[in-house]
């Protein structure tokens, strides 16, 4: 895997939940495994202006909804009743559901999640 897919990875949840248009420009950027130096300055553009953004309901949504991919057929009925329930209440002022999405990340040991900045961002944010 090349240096720019690695860091791709680990940040696609990350700008997911600040912005969906950014996303879908850097997935542009990546189609068809043409990258170059325009593509990773504009990518680091990306990530620069991503950074001052602040989250929104709906990119939450888009992004928890993504990271719950990883869980919905592990899950217990309990884990995808409060899921859900978290869900339907999620706020970017109080974001139970990013933190509760870190737990499932450590209970369930996914690795892919564990190292990406989103989970990062919000352990840390919890951890403060």
């Amino acid at each position: 895997m090349e240096k720019w897919q690695e860091s791709w990875a680990q940040n696609k949840y990350w700008v997911m939940s600040r912005s969906q248009q950014f996303y879908n420009e850097i997935r542009a950027l990546a189609k068809g495994n043409q990258w170059d130096e325009k593509c990773q300055q504009r990518y680091q553009q990306i990530l620069q202006e991503a950074d001052s953004m602040l989250p929104t309901k709906e990119t939450l949504t888009t992004a928890y909804q993504h990271v719950w991919g990883y869980f919905k057929n592990k899950a217990t009925f309990e884990e995808k009743r409060k899921y859900q329930v978290l869900l339907n209440k999620i706020e970017e002022a109080n974001d139970e559901l990013g933190r509760y999405l870190v737990e499932l990340t450590d209970e369930y040991e996914v690795k892919y999640l564990a190292e990406s900045i989103l989970i990062k961002k919000l352990r840390k944010a919890n951890n403060k």
